[in-house]
């Protein structure tokens, strides 16, 4: 998967994910199921100009995949959820 706007969906703006944001610098978003930790790792890092540190990932019930994108720390989270209109 190159196509960054393939990998990732939409973002997350549940209080659990704002605090994440918050308290350990993570953005929460909802991926391409057949998205792999690096594809989404590169279209986090091609679309925001960021550098990531981590991502986790886990399936939904409801078949929906999700990722926990840690970012490095001389970014902030916030600014990134401020751009896509989350604050």
């Amino acid at each position: 998967m190159k196509d960054p706007y393939k990998v990732l969906k939409y973002p997350l703006a549940t209080e659990k994910a704002v605090r994440l944001m918050n308290s350990e610098n993570k953005l929460v978003f909802i991926v391409n199921r057949k998205a792999t930790k690096t594809d989404i790792k590169n279209a986090i890092e091609k679309l925001f100009n960021v550098k990531v540190k981590k991502v986790n990932t886990l399936i939904l019930p409801n078949n929906k995949k999700k990722a926990y994108i840690k970012l490095a720390p001389e970014f902030s989270a916030e600014d990134i959820a401020t751009q896509l209109g989350l604050i």
